[in-house]
């Protein structure tokens, strides 16, 4: 699900916990039906990429796993799922990379939360030969999409829409003072793009004091702790927060019992955290208005023209590329074979070298190497032009007709079988 298929309140239950993308990838290994399998959870997408032999029971099991992790019945999480299968899925996972399928067409963090999730997929030993190509092909799509369309120069991030609201609702920045929650990317990115837009001060709330302390410093802004959230916010106008948080950081009863000190001066809310970090019903209260990360689409339309022009180059790219991975994965039904026909190759050249090892035993070891070398070079030639046929076949309707007479001529069946 993403950001166009389910409404916020449904992503944020399936927005992982410490841990639970560790136990999700656990579980799919388990499952028989999934031989591979990488889990990725962002604001505004939950997406479960696999390899199966079985799409129909693989689908049924991912569906089961989501319903567990969100705490939601099946029939109700369907409706807002979507599932790409085959050169379709491929397609996909290179449109994410190249973030021509987020919230922010052309937005930069989107590459590094799924490089993260392949991180994670190969230290839980989830990921194998498909889906190591596929990654590794994804981030190439990525890089020729950043470098050969202007996609990127003219996107906007979440960070920067969140301060082109502010902007919107201030009119001018200029004096205006802001306390960011949360001191991670998203927070030094609304920073850089405050200061640029001439804030009065900036303070920096954080769980971890040392990190508030680093990004304060970044913008000589002022660290505050978060036990002095509460009267932090006597003072902000804006209030910018991006934690991880599970649980609201922001209630409405902290929120009702500084504004009499505020002498009705509004405060705005930009909270771009999933979960959401203020409780909705703050907005309830006179003079305190609060946006979430769903508000910000009318904000991110912003060069929205241009952005779509080089999309559609952006989207020829990625056509070449699943063509290219599409004829690799019609290789892999060679491969076998191939194989095959190189350890017959190496198991009669060691019995013909033992064979002859009386007749060689006058050899130095070093003429014994080059005999042997030339051997293998001799049986490597032999059988190049016969892998090279299997190759080029590989995207033919009777590719199974040449693999069945190569298997034969050569008996590798009856050899393997002997075996």
């Amino acid at each position: 699900m993403n950001h166009e298929t389910a409404p916020l309140e449904l992503r944020e239950c399936l927005a992982p916990e410490a841990d639970s993308d560790r136990h999700i990838l656990a579980g799919m290994r388990n499952l028989e039906v999934i031989r591979e399998g990488i889990f990725l959870s962002t604001c505004n997408r939950v997406e479960a990429l696999f390899t199966t032999e079985n799409p129909g029971q693989a689908k049924t099991s991912i569906l089961s796993a989501f319903s567990q992790l969100a705490n939601i019945p099946e029939k109700e999480l369907s409706p807002h799922l979507y599932t790409y299968e085959d050169t379709a899925a491929v397609e996909h996972i290179f449109s994410v990379a190249s973030s021509l399928d987020s919230m922010v067409v052309g937005e930069p963090q989107i590459l590094g939360q799924i490089k993260n999730a392949y991180a994670m997929a190969v230290k839980e030993k989830t990921s194998g030969v498909i889906l190591n190509r596929l990654m590794h092909k994804a981030f190439h799509v990525a890089k020729r999409v950043r470098t050969e369309t202007g996609i990127c120069s003219s996107a906007v991030s979440i960070s920067y829409a969140a301060v082109e609201l502010a902007k919107k609702i201030f009119h001018r920045l200029e004096g205006k003072k802001v306390l960011l929650i949360g001191a991670g990317e998203m927070a030094e990115l609304a920073a850089k793009h405050l200061i640029s837009n001439g804030v009065a001060s900036i303070s920096v709330a954080n769980r971890t004091f040392e990190r508030a302390i680093q990004v304060a410093k970044a913008f000589e802004g002022l660290p505050v702790s978060f036990d002095e959230m509460p009267q932090q916010l006597n003072h902000a106008d804006i209030v910018i927060t991006s934690t991880a948080s599970q649980d609201f950081i922001i209630t409405h009863s902290t929120v009702k019992k500084q504004l009499k000190k505020r002498r009705n001066r509004p405060l705005f809310f930009i909270d771009i955290a999933v979960p959401r970090d203020v409780e909705p019903k703050v907005n309830n209260l006179n003079n305190v208005y609060v946006y979430d990360i769903d508000d910000l689409k009318g904000i991110i339309e912003v060069n929205m023209h241009q952005r779509q022009q080089e999309a559609v180059k952006a989207e020829r790219i990625i056509k070449d590329e699943v063509i290219k991975f599409e004829k690799w994965i019609k290789t892999l039904k060679v491969v076998p074979t191939i194989i095959s026909l190189r350890n017959k190759a190496e198991t009669i050249v060691q019995a013909e070298i033992k064979k002859s090892s009386p007749a060689l035993s006058d050899l130095t070891p070093a003429q014994r190497q080059v005999i042997e070398t030339m051997s293998r070079s001799i049986v490597q030639k032999v059988l190049s032009d016969p892998i090279l046929f299997l190759k080029s076949k590989s995207d033919r309707a009777t590719l199974d007709v040449y693999l069945d007479m190569t298997r034969r001529l050569f008996t590798l069946d009856l050899d393997e079988n002997h075996e």
